[in-house]
């Protein structure tokens, strides 16, 4: 869980540094700390899917979250590096950080339908 909420957080801090247009971003830990954060992150939850025996697309939740991280990634790299205007990364920025909720709420509930 910690991992998670590094990962949201740095998201989030670079998110504002791209709203903000600075500098920050830049910087050599920005480039590398989130990539590290977040492949220990998918490490984790890997180990977790194998001892718990418990895996995406034979639990619906577990699938749920593993189609929301793929849609968090394509997101975040829209909002980060590849959005065109500002507009549009903040677009994506703002979706990027409700599918993070989106996973959270399905990892607390274990059901896909959290807002039914």
């Amino acid at each position: 869980m910690a991992l998670a909420a590094l990962s949201g957080s740095l998201f989030l801090l670079r998110g504002i540094w791209m709203l903000r247009e600075s500098s920050q971003l830049a910087q050599r830990w920005v480039r590398i700390v989130p990539h590290v954060v977040d492949t220990l992150l998918l490490a984790s939850a890997l180990t977790m899917v194998i001892w718990s025996e418990q895996y995406p697309f034979v639990q619906s939740w577990l699938t749920a979250k593993v189609l929301a991280l793929i849609v968090y990634i394509g997101l975040g790299a829209i909002a980060l590096k590849y959005g065109k205007t500002r507009t549009v990364r903040v677009c994506a920025l703002v979706s990027a950080l409700t599918v993070i909720l989106y996973i959270a709420a399905v990892a607390v509930t274990k059901r896909a339908l959290v807002f039914i």
